[in-house]
């Protein structure tokens, strides 16, 4: 029997499945893993963050963590996160994820690459009135994890129809 060159394709194209959905759905798998260990990890962080639990938010940064801020420039090690966290955000703002734009991506042999939107809240008046977006490096070192690296830029208000979205949505953790 002589199959067509279109029929051949035909065929192909029906078995790509068969051959293919197993390690796609494996990636799948491990990614839908991947984000869900990552999105704990930044609700512990922020967790300790927000409640000033220094010691437990010091845990999971590297000694040696870089840590870019549009408006506060760049530090170079967990002490002066540590510091700065404890001199501008303990007992003034709280952070808040947007769970929506939160998207983890595997790094091959290191670990993952977090990234989304938070806003950031009043402690005082509990107004949600900045927002600002953020990468964070996490490295896994056999089952603990640490982040090395951190972006956090764009800083800015929200705009009057971004908070009556996000009230309206009730966003947040």
């Amino acid at each position: 029997m002589k199959l067509s060159a279109k029929h051949a394709v035909s065929i192909v194209a029906s078995l790509m499945p068969l051959i293919f959905s197993p390690v796609q759905a494996q990636q799948t798998q491990d990614e839908a893993t991947l984000t869900a260990l990552v999105t704990q990890l930044d609700t512990k962080v922020f967790d300790a963050y927000n409640g000033c639990a220094l010691d437990a938010f010091a845990a999971y940064f590297s000694p040696t963590v870089e840590f870019y801020h549009d408006k506060g420039g760049a530090t170079f090690d967990r002490d002066t996160v540590v510091a700065n966290t404890k001199k501008y955000i303990c007992g003034k703002v709280r952070r808040e994820l947007l769970p929506a734009t939160l998207r983890v991506y595997p790094i091959k042999d290191f670990g993952a690459i977090e990234e989304g939107e938070h806003r950031f809240c009043e402690i005082a008046s509990g107004k949600c009135e900045g927002i600002a977006k953020f990468v964070i490096v996490w490295q896994s070192i056999g089952t603990k994890w640490q982040i090395t690296r951190v972006l956090s830029y764009g800083h800015r208000s929200l705009t009057v129809t971004e908070q009556q979205a996000l009230e309206a949505g009730g966003h947040g953790q």
